[in-house]
């Protein structure tokens, strides 16, 4: 970029010259070259120092006074460099010529602004080199978090999935069997979207489906499901596990606790280009507040609903009435890289 920039302003300079004179003569020609040189040379020199010095790291008061100082010296030493230029040239007979105050101040403005011109640029490039590389790394470490947190979720479900099979192996081995089929299904829907940050909301429902068929087993005629999906939700992607554990915490925290057990409802729809999840389970909030609201399931999917979609996702759970509790998702559209990269 040094090199083709300052090839670029000895063209301009070339162009320049030919248009005001209708011609440009071969030691014009090579002493726009030459200044081209010097300035690229001046430049170089300018970066290392910038580098070793650490400017661009310099609070705006202390690094404005450094340039505009480097910007004069450098004005006056591409001055002073291209006397011997001219000498060689036969430019210029009396180098007592080229010490007219005037004349040093005239040229040194002009390189000047010229330097000035390089280093807007320069400092402008690094600016933004330096914005999309923590971007990058923000990225990154928005992405290791999410893969933990999930890493948190499937040794937590798989636990409880095989307490609930071992449950049934005495009591009904042929059930027990039907039981570890859809826990296998379970895990395979889980392995596969561990390479994604986002799956389609058509999977997430299967493996909510496999996950109640498996509790349905448990609990029998104590568990009882209601869907009611609206078909444009198939459109979005959701995070993985994340309806399924807000299910299992409707579950272990609400009807368990009941006698007679209960029911859960998830209903979906699409408002605003909004995605609605709304999760109703039998059962109260213990003054106001979840029991599990310390717990791994819900501190997790907030978390996670943080991370991927910052503060264009909402997240609440509160009584709806005396019997049933509403946790309540609202998600935009948005595809797995738009998650990393928006915020």
């Amino acid at each position: 970029m040094q090199i083709g920039g300052w090839l670029l302003y000895a063209l301009v300079q070339i162009v320049g010259s030919y248009l005001a004179s209708g011609g440009i003569s071969a030691k014009r020609l090579v002493f726009l070259l030459a200044e081209a040189l010097l300035c690229l040379g001046v430049t170089h020199g300018f970066r290392v120092l910038l580098n070793r010095w650490r400017w661009l790291y310099l609070p705006m008061h202390k690094l404005l006074p450094s340039v505009s100082v480097a910007l004069f010296i450098m004005g006056l030493l591409v001055y002073f460099l291209r006397i011997p230029v001219n000498l060689m040239l036969g430019r210029l007979f009396n180098p007592m010529d080229a010490l007219d105050i005037q004349q040093i101040l005239g040229q040194s403005v002009f390189y000047i602004f010229v330097f000035f011109l390089w280093t807007v640029f320069y400092f402008t490039y690094h600016y933004f080199e330096r914005y999309n590389k923590s971007l990058k790394y923000e990225a990154s470490m928005i992405e290791i978090e999410l893969n933990n947190l999930k890493s948190q979720l499937n040794p937590h479900f798989i636990f409880n999935a095989l307490n609930s099979i071992r449950a049934l192996v005495d009591e009904n081995p042929s059930k027990s069997k039907q039981a570890i089929n859809q826990l296998s299904n379970i895990l395979r829907n889980s392995l596969a979207s561990d390479k994604k940050g986002l799956t389609n909301f058509d999977d997430e429902l299967k493996m909510v489906k496999d996950y109640l068929g498996l509790e349905s087993i448990r609990f029998e005629e104590r568990l009882k499901t209601e869907f009611d999906i609206d078909p444009d939700s198939t459109k979005f992607r959701v995070p993985p596990l994340m309806i399924q554990t807000l299910v299992e915490n409707g579950i272990k925290h609400g009807i368990s606790k009941l006698t007679p057990g209960g029911i859960i409802q998830l209903k979906t729809f699409v408002a605003d280009d909004r995605l609605n999840i709304h999760i109703r389970n039998s059962g109260h909030l213990i003054n106001g507040i979840k029991r599990s609201k310390s717990g791994l399931g819900l501190k997790n999917t907030v978390q996670r609903l943080k991370l991927i979609y910052g503060d264009e996702a909402s997240f609440r759970i509160v009584n709806e009435n005396d019997n049933f509790v509403l946790t309540e998702i609202i998600i935009p559209q948005i595809n797995s890289h738009e998650s990393i990269n928006r915020r």
